[in-house]
């Protein structure tokens, strides 16, 4: 697994932009919701949302002309799909920096074994950096006070386990959402409490950037304190969410239905960056 070393304070020569420019110039993502971004909505970015490879690919892109940056996640995409469907075609546009974050749809499923769906994920890396590419892993949130995917919280564990084995073989970065403990604020988690919201994409994209060692500009964000809530207004929200989230995704299981049917990945082909940062210079 690769070590990378913490900035320390900079000297103004040590500041120079070009000093820390980092070596990538064709990102390519993989994934399933997590990576297409939903719950973090935004109308002007392809697809409708931005999320955190987004808000990654806007700050690698910086003062990059050469950069560009394909997404070929797809929401509800299991892991043996995204191998399938989406490993061969990202390995044809020849990225050197590659991210897959797969296996959470599979955990959530009643007798997933996260110890097989490793060994399926160990042989596609290993085919990933043979390629030449710089591989991001992501393992698991820490989802113990999360409904639904607090049940399958030892599974996750296990797979951790197992992708930081995957990682020290291959030479590959490990993106550690487990230990990202600001991801337990329910602020961090959309309306639906599957998906992240905008400020648990952020806090994500900044948790990725520094896995990578790069430099950016992007600030953490402090959710503002919730009021405090009678209980009787905490049910009323939960029963809610039962109804039009929880549902939803059960009916969906038993129908092996996917709420990725019939969608296409958002960014097929390298290109350039074209996220609000980018367009309107603003923190991300």
């Amino acid at each position: 697994m690769k070590e990378f070393t913490a900035p320390s304070q900079q000297t103004p020569a040590e500041s120079d932009p070009a000093l820390h420019r980092h070596p990538w110039n064709r990102y390519v993502a993989m994934g399933d919701s997590f990576t297409e971004g939903i719950g973090d909505p935004e109308p002007s970015s392809p697809g409708g949302y931005r999320g955190w490879a987004d808000r990654l690919a806007e700050e690698l892109s910086r003062d990059r002309d050469d950069f560009r940056y394909a997404n070929l996640a797809i929401r509800g995409r299991l892991m043996g799909q995204i191998l399938s469907e989406q490993l061969e075609p990202a390995l044809a546009l020849k990225p050197d920096l590659l991210s897959i974050s797969a296996g959470g749809n599979d955990l959530i499923r009643p007798g997933s074994d996260p110890d097989s769906l490793a060994d399926s994920l160990d042989a596609a890396v290993g085919k990933m950096t043979a390629a030449g590419a710089t591989v991001l892993l992501f393992n698991g949130p820490d989802i113990r006070d999360t409904p639904v995917l607090g049940m399958v919280r030892g599974r996750v564990a296990i797979y951790n386990e197992n992708l930081r084995t995957i990682a020290s073989r291959h030479d590959a970065v490990v993106a550690d959402m487990w230990s990202l403990r600001q991801l337990t604020d329910p602020q961090m988690w959309a309306d639906d409490r599957l998906h992240f919201s905008p400020l648990g994409h952020h806090t994500i994209a900044i948790m990725a950037l520094n896995a990578l060692n790069v430099p950016h500009g992007l600030l953490p964000r402090l959710p503002k304190p919730l009021p405090p809530q009678k209980w009787q207004t905490a049910r009323a929200e939960d029963l809610v969410w039962a109804r039009e989230f929880l549902v939803p995704w059960v009916l969906r299981r038993l129908r092996h239905q996917s709420s990725g049917d019939g969608i296409t990945p958002k960014r097929p082909t390298p290109g350039p960056v074209f996220g609000p940062d980018v367009l309107h210079g603003a923190e991300g």
